[in-house]
């Protein structure tokens, strides 16, 4: 019976994650067109030891997309987070590679008229919070226009997970 619970707990909570690349291109209509995009990235001045600039450069098969450029990041993972916010286009999401340090933000972009802005500010994370398999941002089923954050808190000389329901839009 505890194997047949952790089988469908596994099971559900995959359904509806995030479709994750790193390195490679990703899938999404992110400017809501109707049409499916990819995005791919490249990182710029960044050596072995993430000496120089060490930009990473998310950009778009569709060349009116503007790119978006996140410093310092030595590439990272890209994710389709879906359309969090109702607003009709997929929100791409970025969790950059670093040489250094478990803490890591995670990057949410929303695409606007004016181009990419961030859905909210960037969530703190630990790679403790990765291992456990806690993704930090997904749509909160309960609440329409909310989004569920899990991050990584430094409180009471302990790293510690937090979630909480963000109001976005």
């Amino acid at each position: 019976m505890k194997t047949l619970i952790i089988t469908a707990i596994t099971l559900f909570s995959s359904y509806g994650m995030a479709q994750e690349t790193n390195g490679e291109n990703i899938q999404g209509d992110f400017d809501g067109n109707g049409t499916k995009e990819y995005a791919y990235t490249k990182v710029s001045d960044c050596g072995d030891e993430c000496e120089g600039k060490c930009e990473t450069t998310i950009y778009f098969s569709d060349k009116n997309i503007k790119p978006i450029t996140i410093s310092p990041a030595n590439q990272g993972s890209l994710y389709n987070l879906g359309d969090l916010n109702g607003d009709g286009k997929e929100e791409i999401g970025f969790y950059p590679n670093w040489c250094t340090s478990c803490w890591h933000p995670f990057y949410v972009y929303t695409l606007s008229k004016t181009g990419w802005k961030p859905l909210l500010p960037s969530i703190s994370t630990h790679c403790n919070q990765w291992e456990e398999d806690r993704f930090p941002i997904k749509k909160d089923p309960k609440k329409k226009g909310y989004v569920i954050v899990t991050s990584s808190k430094w409180e009471d000389d302990d790293i510690k997970i937090k979630v909480n329901s963000v109001k976005v839009n």
